[in-house]
C-alpha cells in the first residue's frame, strides 16, 4: 500500500549496494586488465572508468555504513510511522 510518504521513510539496503558494489569492481578490475592484455585500448579504459564509479560508490557506501543506524538501520530499529495525511500525531 503506498502511503505517499515513501520519499521520507525509504530505508536504503546499504549492505546489498555494498556487495554489489564489490562484485562490480571485481569485473570492471578484471575487464581492464583483459582488455588492456588483449591490446583494445578503447574498452579497456570504458572499463577503467566504470572501476572508478564503482570505487567512488563504493567509497560513499562504506561511509554510510559506519555513520550507524540513522543511514542504516537494523532490524532493532522500528519502521517509521507513515505520514497518514491529516497532520497529526498518531499514537
Amino acid at each position: 500500500m503506498r502511503t505517499g510518504s515513501e520519499p521520507t521513510t525509504a530505508r536504503s539496503p546499504l549492505r546489498m549496494r555494498f556487495w554489489l558494489s564489490v562484485w562490480g569492481l571485481l569485473w570492471a578490475a578484471a575487464g581492464t586488465a583483459l582488455f588492456a592484455l588483449a591490446e583494445r585500448p578503447g574498452w579497456a579504459i570504458a572499463c577503467a572508468v566504470l572501476c572508478l564509479i564503482v570505487m567512488t560508490d563504493l567509497m560513499i557506501v562504506v561511509h554510510r555504513l559506519h555513520q550507524g543506524p540513522h543511514y542504516q538501520p537494523g532490524p532493532d530499529i522500528p519502521p517509521y510511522e507513515p505520514d497518514h495525511g491529516d497532520n497529526r500525531q498518531r499514537r
